[in-house]
């Protein structure tokens, strides 16, 4: 860390702005993500009421799309590399890192069609609302590749056991998400139970 802040000049200060915003952005979309897969299907987490755990996936949303901003305003503002505005938005458009510049794009425009469809929710049919929503599952391991493949600092050191913990931490979410909804019975099956459940109730009486 010490060598870090040693290397900082007024010639890079943009760099380093750009890969830390970077690195706090993927932290924050990756607890994002986890706490979206983690919530169970009536919005809430074991000692935790409904409208705290709205209010924190909202505001963490907020700051890491704070964090993606400024990663991509440092980027593009940096004289080390010429990385031109086009490029955060349109895939393939940067002659510098080209492969994985389009990922962060991709990752970025994602990411901003769930931004524009949650302020706009209440215009929306929950089904369309949902189903762009669930771009979210998409965004994560582009931005992750992005990431990984864009910056070279995280291919060692606690860096890259950072980028493998955040990569397992979903995985595991994934996994557990996955098998919840396996034991859940489907609503069909639900359906019968509760009328089968009342009518012999209706019967004892």
């Amino acid at each position: 860390m010490l060598c870090i802040v040693s290397g900082i000049n007024s010639s890079t200060v943009l760099w380093y702005m750009s890969r830390a915003t970077g690195v706090v952005a993927l932290l924050l979309m990756t607890a994002v993500l986890v706490l979206g897969l983690l919530v169970s299907r009536q919005g809430k987490l074991p000692g935790l009421p409904r409208f705290a755990v709205t209010g924190l996936h909202r505001n963490l949303s907020l700051i890491a799309v704070v964090f993606v901003g400024l990663h991509v305003l440092t980027a593009v503002t940096d004289g080390y590399v010429h990385i031109p505005l086009i490029s955060a938005i349109v895939p393939l458009s940067s002659s510098y890192e080209r492969l994985w510049l389009a990922l962060g794009a991709v990752s970025l425009d994602l990411t901003l069609a769930i931004v524009v469809t949650s302020l706009v929710r209440a215009r929306l049919g929950r089904r369309t609302w949902k189903a762009v929503h669930w771009l979210a599952y998409l965004s994560w391991p582009v931005a992750w590749l992005h990431s990984y493949g864009a910056a070279s600092d995280l291919k060692s050191g606690w860096m890259f056991l950072l980028a493998i913990a955040d990569l397992l931490l979903v995985v595991a979410a994934v996994g557990w998400r996955l098998a919840a909804a396996a034991r859940d019975v489907p609503r069909a099956e639900r359906v019968s139970l509760l009328m089968t459940a009342a009518h012999q109730r209706g019967r004892n009486r």
